[in-house]
């Protein structure tokens, strides 16, 4: 009994050192929120649903900016489509940095091209952009491989003969082979157990990092680190998909051939070696490794979990689906694949994608940034290193900017004339010099994928559409979809 009192006493005496240790020194003048305590921040104001409900619950007392404690950090909290474009476009170069987040800190520690900073940070995007468009991005060359993909993905489908699907498996194979054939110059067959196993690791991750366990985690890391949790796990899978990375860029180093370069591990490899006597190169073995697994994680989960959100809204809509179908056999029929020029034909299914990506609201409190340098910001004073959260769903549900911020409505992005308008509360992909690396590339798998699949079949739910339940299963760093099944029946031609 002794012991037990001994040890609980040892644990929170641990616990108030490791916090006093970790809080800043307060300097600048941060906007005000919600009054902290010491050690435990605003936790006891916290929303038990997670961050983003308390963040929103906050924006209505303290406005679109005001300072929250996440333990004993404080971080400025910025909402509002103005706020944030304010923050991210107008002071773009400042707002540019990256804070970390707590789970995946130990796996990516500011390598890679999404958690870099500073000349790191603008070399490995600057290469990144250019490469990916050498292999197609944003050009006719990946609009080939998705029609491919997607066609293959038909195959696939037809074979289901219409039987239940749960379809998180077909939309991660898919999304997953588009980033795989510009990063690792190859596509998976659907039954590669290697394959399957990086998916696997990949969603499950994705699920754990959206989880509420790892918003406490974001709060307290430098304690909970030293206890069993969620982190330990995403660790654990996102280390074991690095051996997968690492085993492919020996096997890349291996079969380089210098003048004919066949994916993005190429052109890095080519590129580190043109830099090894260069001491100040960014282009080393733990960017690459980094960088592949962050182009690999977002150019999957991203586009896939869209994708989920978005068939699961089709079975919940059943007009709309039928509207969109109506279109496609007006402008594509039955006969050809659909091709990215159809999209400028096509304004209601492209209102009913850009709908999707608002109500799916998949990253809702933003990636972490941070201020470069000392800066005013609407009044205040944010010192260097001040960690900034733009919460992109207060700007996706914002109601100057979307008549019905809460309904699911293809009309929030059609005018008058039913032709599709831009909103600049639109930022699902971000938006500043941090914006999604992978924008171009999924709109473009977005509109052909889902055109695709909805040209060839229609969709079924043995629940009634009054009864499907949109609430994500998880909503932290990533909205994740709740799983449900569909079914997939083959549309008569002609």
């Amino acid at each position: 009994m002794e012991l037990s009192v001994l040890l609980l006493f040892a644990l929170l005496t641990g616990l108030l050192v490791l916090l006093a240790r970790g809080r800043p020194k307060a300097h600048g003048r941060l906007p005000p929120g919600p009054r902290p305590l010491p050690f435990l921040g605003n936790l006891l104001q916290m929303d038990r649903k997670g961050l983003l409900k308390s963040f929103l619950r906050f924006q209505q007392k303290y406005g679109d900016v005001f300072t929250v404690y996440l333990g004993p950090r404080p971080v400025v909290i910025i909402c509002g489509t103005e706020a944030i474009r304010e923050a991210l476009v107008d002071q773009a170069e400042v707002f540019s940095g990256r804070a970390k987040i707590a789970v995946v800190d130990p796996i990516f520690q500011g390598y890679g091209v999404v958690f870099a900073n500073g000349e790191r940070w603008k070399a490995l995007r600057r290469f990144s952009l250019a490469t990916m468009r050498d292999f197609g991005m944003g050009k006719r060359g990946v609009e080939e491989r998705i029609q491919e993909e997607a066609q293959c993905l038909v195959e696939e489908l037809r074979k289901s003969q219409g039987a239940l699907q749960d379809p998180v498996f077909y939309f991660h194979s898919i999304t997953a082979n588009i980033i795989c054939s510009i990063v690792f110059g190859k596509r998976f067959d659907y039954r590669d157990p290697e394959f399957l196993r990086l998916l696997e690791l990949l969603f499950q991750s994705f699920v754990l990092i959206s989880s509420l366990s790892s918003q406490l985690f974001e709060l307290y890391s430098s304690f909970l680190k030293y206890f069993p949790g969620s982190h330990r796990q995403i660790y654990k899978n996102l280390q074991e998909i690095n051996v997968f990375i690492g085993r492919s860029v020996e096997q890349h180093r291996e079969t380089l051939d210098p003048n004919a370069p066949r994916d993005f591990i190429d052109c890095y490899l080519l590129r580190m070696e043109k830099d090894k006597s260069n001491p100040q190169s960014q282009f080393d073995h733990q960017n690459l490794i980094m960088s592949v697994l962050s182009l690999f994680f977002a150019g999957t989960e991203t586009t896939s979990t869209t994708l989920r959100y978005g068939f699961l809204l089709m079975l919940k809509y059943p007009h709309i689906t039928e509207r969109i179908q109506k279109e496609i056999d007006q402008v594509i029929g039955s006969y050809r694949p659909p091709a990215l020029d159809d999209r400028a034909q096509m304004p209601y299914t492209d209102a009913v994608i850009h709908e999707i990506q608002r109500f799916a609201d998949l990253i809702p409190i933003g990636v972490p940034h941070m201020v470069t340098k000392d800066t005013h910001f609407r009044g205040y004073i944010l010192p260097k290193g001040t960690e900034v959260y733009p919460v992109l769903s207060s700007a996706l549900h914002e109601s100057c900017y979307f008549e019905k911020p809460n309904d699911f409505n293809p009309d929030h992005f059609l005018d008058a004339n039913g032709v599709v308008k831009k909103n600049d509360a639109f930022m699902p992909f971000s938006i500043g010099k941090r914006i999604c690396l992978g924008e171009g590339i999924a709109r473009i798998e977005l509109f052909l994928f889902f055109t695709t699949i909805l040209q060839n079949f229609s969709v079924a739910s043995p629940v009634a559409p009054e009864d499907i339940d949109l609430t994500p299963q998880e909503s932290g760093v990533g909205n994740v979809p709740p799983n449900y099944w569909i079914q997939f029946l083959p549309r008569q031609r002609g």
